[in-house]
Formats: structure tokens, C-alpha cells, sequence
């Protein structure tokens, strides 16, 4: 069968042979066994639905066993044969363009050199899926070749509900991904559901399907670190920047540290991971000895030199040894995933990583004690470093909040708050989201890295044009982002799709996509998908991590999220998605995100600029609301350019009344 009839075919009528189980492949570890024998009973129900009776006998023994093993069932069976990449979009069987985008960008998902375990349809995170299964990825592919533009394709946490009639303007997906009802939100909750096969964790863009590896993160970590070196008065060259997590989204911190000019040490457990990272270059040097790297950052230190330094091992080692040594560290996080700490997401100091993951599901009770001994010694660790100086920031991974709970010494003293600020409260907030810059992104579905440089060529152009006329506020902003889409090109960052990122505001993010429109219309390069990361102005809320920069009591709601894709759906997304997750766990965060193909048709020059204004500005005005003083500035701003936005803003009281 050609690829496009393999799409067409859906699930197959007839079974596909065994596939063996390929230990060269990065696959999650195995989860816990979390069902009751009755539940179990359930999970395989569940997973049988997807198949025609008469095949039931003979699957039921095979996805018992994979529940046992693995505590999920994956359905290896059904794995294409085909290989998994983003392909041009004129490969892609199908009556709508706009379906076959959404298949290309499945694909880039769950492309080997993209997904985190591609076996397992996990893109990033350690438990960032697309889908839970093969069946699902299989019947929505299927369904996506024969929808029109006049039906909409409805994703409950990866399973296909099903086509149904809506008309042009509407999305063509709607994704849902993760939306328990408020009780059931806790990370067991995600491991009993996700083993029965009716939810799944989509992080933020692995479910949503707009995920371009780490060139996402890559830009937003540059930025990071050079405002967290701006923060502290310290130039770049020489400075040292400790980190740990080579995986998914912190494999991309190295790179972002050489694009920025420091010193990066990234410590990384997996074996697996450290090599592919290095193989890809996103790392300069792999050390499995602490007094080799020692050696290696003085004299780095000396030379002030850039260098991306991964360390074979804990993390925890490296902060205790640095301090024994007197290193001086001048910026220190961690982007382990612990919002999944008792799952893959952080590994405990002093125990192999074969150790770590056989007693993470054979023991997890002693596994967790042995993850929170850890945070507690990391911990204490950071603190000795910070009081010598170092500026340390939580990522928005979770990284406060698994410690505190852990008991480690990380609270203010006013008991409430944490001893050490988010990124967010501390720098990307105030300075990007607050302004309305975030990570608006692209795709070129021609897969022609040609069309890539023309696009980058065109948003330059634009960029420099606006900053002519910009205000103070945001001309480091923008002198960032052009310094940044310059070199674009010979930072290499492409892995997976033909796709870009920068941090634009919303006259930023209109100018480049009426461009692109134009471009395509007129025949220089192919059609574009347009999207974002959830982590941005006002597509997430999440107290500890992207809305943790409000002040007014509201960092609590969701109201913003949910507001965000109800407003893009009907204003010309493509695809809309809302998850419950994200990078900071289970019901600690609500996120939602879009896709949108440009055409070139009128169309899509009407919708990229009603949608693109209202995505960036609800979350301007909800920060306005808040009192953030950036957010009020750029709202006024925002009044001023469309006589049709009125938002209410707010009255600032007089502290001394109190």
C-alpha cells in the first residue's frame, strides 16, 4: 500500500504482524501499577472497542500483557510501517488543506528526531502524548483524509470522537486534552485514568499538535538567560549558567546558552538522551566525572568562553560539588519535569538510572521518599550557592513547588512564598507578557528549507520596520527578536519540520502573517501554519508558572484560558485546543492553544487578523486588570491602534489610604 492508502485505511481490516519491541528506541518508563483487577477489566474493555470482535480473542491476551508490563496500553501492534515525519503537504491525502496541516503537524510530533518516546506517542515531557494509542492516531489520520471544510473533528484526550457537520469558519479539530472535573485532578488521578485509556496528559504543545521541537524552547531559554544576565548587572561572556534536563523541552537550554554567550553546565541522568543531544549538537562536550568538569569550567571561566557542558549524572552532585570548589555560579535553574516527579520526571541522587527506573515502578512508595531526599539536598545545595551570590529562578517546572513539598528549606520568610522567584514573576513576565510578547511560531508545509529562509527574511524586514516607529518600552524586546531571527539560519535550530519561533506582540505577529499571506499569494513560497506555545500572554494560567506575575488574587482562575480558545475558535483557528496540565502538572494549570493555515486566500488574511489581535490582547487585558504596569501601557497602546477595543482598566488606589 502507498503511504496515502495506509492513511485512508484507518485501523486495518486485517491484523497487522507483531512488531518486536526495539530497545534502540527512547521509550517512557514503565508506569505504576496504579488498576484494581476490576479496573484492569475495564482498561481492556476500553482498548477492544477500537477493533471488530473477531479480532478480540486474540488481541486481549497481547494488550493484558502490555498493561502489565508497561502499566499502559500502547498497542505496538498497529504502529505504522511507514516512517513518521512531517511530509509537504501535497503528500497528504484529503479534500481540505486545512486537514492535511493538521496531519503534517501530527506527523512532525511524532517524528523520532522530535518525540521524546515516539513508541509511545509522547512527544515531550515524559508524559506529553499525542495519543494514548496506536488505534487513535490510526482512526484520526483516517478521519482528517476524508473531512471537508464544512466538518469539524472532535479530540477527547487523543480518541477521535468522531466528524461532524459544522461549516467553513469553524475549526476543522477541536482538542480537548486532560479536563477532569476539579476533584480528580491529582497525579494519581492521571495515572488511574491514563492506564483505563480515558484521558491522557497533553502537556501544551504535544497534544495540540504544534510542538517543533526544541527551537521552541531554545529561543524563550536565550531570552531568559540574557535578561536573568541583564538582571544581575553581569555580562555574558565568562558567566556561568547550572541547569539540569536534557529531555523533551530542557534538552534545549545548552543551545540557548551558547546563543546567549555563557558558560552552560547541564546535567542530564539518561545516557540515551545526553548522546542524541550531543550527536545533534545542542551540546558542545559530555563529562561523567565531576572533577573533570571542574577542570574544564575554570578554565573556560578564564578564557571566557562559550560553552555548553552536559554532565553525566545528577544534578544535585554537581550543585554540592561547585560548592566544595568554590565555583562561583551566576545564574542557576532546573528544567528536570517535575510536574511528574514520581513518573520519569526527576531521578533521585545517589541511584543509578536502571536502579531509579526498576524501583520506580516495583517500589514507588520508596521511590517518591527517595525523589523528596533528593529535592531536600538540592535544595540546601542552591541555597549555599545563592547566599555567595548566584541568581537562582524556577523554570515554571515545578521545581518550588515538588520542594516545598518535600519539606526542603525554599519558603520566604513570610511563610507564603517561595525564597526564589519564577522566571516569569522575575523576567519573562514584566518584560515579554506584560507587553504582549510571547512565542508566536510558524511552519512551511512545503517542507522546502528555502521557504524557511524567506520566511525568516520577511519577518526581519518586518521587525526592522516596526522598531523605526516603536516606543521605548519594547525596543529591547524587539532588538532581541531581530538579533534573533538574523541568525536563525546559522544556529541550526530546525529539527523535525521546516518551522520557526520568535517573540512578537500582536502588531508584531499580524505584520508577519499578512506577509506570509501575501508571499504565499503570490507564489514565493508554500502554505504556512501559524501557531504558538501555550506559554504565552494569555493563552495559560498557571500560579506558579505563566500568570504567576498577578498580584490581584486571580493567579488562581482559568477564566483567561478558557476565554482565550473560546475567542479563537470563532475568530478563524484551524485547530483550538485546552488542556489541563501542562508543564507544571495535573490540576495546577489550565492551557490552551491554536493552529492556522495561511493560504494566501482573502480568507485567511480576514482571520489571521481578527483571531491574531484577540489572542494576544485578551491576555493584555487581563494582566491591565491586575495592575501590572507594562500590561497597562500596552493596552492603551492597543486602544489606541483599533477604535473597536474598549477594556475596562483599572483605577490605581493610594496606598497610603491604608
Amino acid at each position: 500500500m502507498t503511504f496515502q492508502e495506509q492513511i485512508q485505511q484507518g485501523i486495518p481490516s486485517q491484523l497487522p504482524q507483531l512488531k518486536p519491541y526495539e530497545s534502540g528506541i527512547n521509550h517512557a518508563p514503565k508506569r505504576k501499577e496504579i488498576l484494581s483487577d476490576e479496573e484492569k477489566k475495564l482498561a481492556l474493555r476500553n482498548a477492544l472497542r477500537y477493533f471488530e470482535p473477531e479480532f478480540h480473542a486474540e488481541l486481549l491476551p497481547e494488550f493484558r500483557s502490555e498493561l502489565e508490563t508497561y502499566g499502559r496500553i500502547h498497542m505496538y501492534r498497529f504502529r505504522p510501517e511507514y516512517e513518521m515525519k512531517a511530509r509537504p503537504i501535497s503528500e497528504y491525502p484529503g479534500q481540505s488543506e486545512q486537514a492535511k496541516a493538521i496531519m503534517l503537524m501530527i506527523q512532525n510530533n511524532l517524528d523520532y528526531a522530535v518525540a521524546q518516546h515516539p513508541h509511545e506517542l509522547i512527544t515531550y515531557g515524559g508524559n506529553g502524548a499525542v495519543f494514548q494509542n496506536w488505534a487513535q492516531y490510526l482512526l484520526t489520520m483516517k478521519y482528517l483524509s476524508e473531512m471537508t471544510d464544512e466538518q469539524t473533528l472532535v479530540m477527547y484526550s487523543g480518541h477521535p470522537m468522531g466528524l461532524f457537520p459544522s461549516h467553513k469558519e469553524a475549526p476543522r479539530v477541536v482538542v480537548t486534552n486532560g479536563m477532569m472535573i476539579p476533584n480528580y485532578s491529582k497525579p494519581d488521578d492521571w495515572e488511574k485514568f491514563n492506564a483505563l485509556g480515558v484521558s491522557q496528559y497533553g502537556q501544551m504543545t504535544a497534544g495540540s499538535y504544534m510542538y517543533i521541537g526544541p527551537q521552541g524552547i531554545v529561543h524563550g531559554t536565550t531570552i531568559t538567560v540574557l535578561n536573568a544576565f541583564r538582571k544581575i548587572n553581569k555580562p555574558t561572556a565568562g558567566g556561568l549558567f547550572v541547569t539540569s534536563g536534557l529531555g523533551g523541552m530542557s534538552g534545549a537550554q545548552p543551545k540557548a546558552g551558547n546563543i546567549a554567550g555563557c558558560i552552560t553546565v547541564c546535567a542530564e541522568v539518561n545516557p540515551k538522551i545526553t548522546r542524541i543531544r550531543h550527536e545533534q549538537k545542542w551540546i558542545d562536550e559530555i563529562h561523567e566525572n565531576l572533577e573533570s568538569l571542574v577542570t574544564r569550567v575554570k578554565k573556560a571561566k578564564s578564557d571566557n568562553e562559550t560553552v555548553s557542558l552536559a554532565y553525566l549524572g545528577n544534578v544535585v552532585e554537581v550543585w554540592e560539588k561547585f560548592d566544595e570548589e568554590n565555583l562561583t555560579v551566576d545564574i542557576g535553574s532546573d528544567q528536570t519535569s517535575l510536574h511528574n516527579p514520581w513518573a520519569g520526571g526527576y531521578y533521585p541522587v545517589g541511584i543509578s538510572f536502571e536502579d531509579a527506573n526498576i524501583m520506580m515502578a516495583e517500589n514507588p512508595e520508596l521511590f517518591k521518599e527517595k525523589v523528596q531526599e533528593s529535592l531536600r539536598r538540592h535544595a540546601e545545595a542552591i541555597n549555599r550557592h545563592t547566599e555567595k551570590g548566584t541568581y537562582f529562578f524556577d523554570y515554571g517546572n515545578a521545581f518550588l513547588l515538588e520542594a516545598s513539598r518535600a519539606g526542603a528549606d525554599i519558603m520566604a520568610e513570610n511563610g507564603i512564598d517561595f525564597r526564589y522567584p519564577s522566571y516569569v514573576q522575575d523576567i519573562m513576565g514584566p518584560m515579554c507578557f506584560d507587553y504582549g510578547f510571547g512565542p508566536f511560531r510558524w511552519v512551511c508545509t512545503s517542507g522546502e528549507p528555502v521557504d524557511l529562509q524567506k520566511t525568516d527574511e520577511i519577518a526581519a524586514q518586518i521587525l526592522d520596520e516596526l522598531m523605526k516607529n516603536s516606543p521605548a518600552e519594547i525596543q529591547q524586546q524587539m532588538a532581541d527578536n531581530i538579533k534573533w531571527i538574523k541568525g536563525a539560519q546559522e544556529n541550526k535550530l530546525v529539527v523535525g519540520s521546516q518551522a520557526r519561533i520568535l517573540y512578537a506582540d500582536a502588531e508584531g505577529r499580524m505584520k508577519i502573517a499578512e506577509a506570509f499571506n501575501k508571499a504565499i499569494a503570490n507564489g514565493e513560497i508554500g502554505a504556512v501554519v501559524l501557531g504558538r506555545d501555550h506559554h504565552d500572554v494569555s493563552g495559560t494560567d498557571s500560579p506558579y508558572r505563566e500568570t504567576s506575575n498577578i498580584y490581584d488574587g486571580s493567579r488562581f482562575t482559568a477564566d483567561m484560558a478558557i476565554q482565550n480558545v473560546i475567542g479563537d475558535s470563532f475568530r478563524g483557528a484551524t485547530w483550538v485546543s485546552i488542556h489541563n496540565g501542562g508543564g507544571v502538572g495535573w490540576g495546577e494549570v489550565i492551557n490552551g492553544g491554536f493552529g492556522m493555515l495561511l493560504d494566501g486566500s482573502d480568507d485567511a488574511d480576514r482571520r489571521l487578523k481578527s483571531m491574531l489581535f484577540w489572542d494576544v490582547n485578551n491576555g493584555i487585558s487581563r494582566r491591565s486588570w491586575a495592575r501590572n504596569e507594562g500590561a497597562v501601557f500596552a493596552i492603551k497602546r492597543a486602544m489606541e491602534a483599533e477604535p473597536n477595543l474598549k477594556v475596562t482598566l483599572p483605577n490605581i488606589v493610594d496606598e497610603g489610604l491604608f
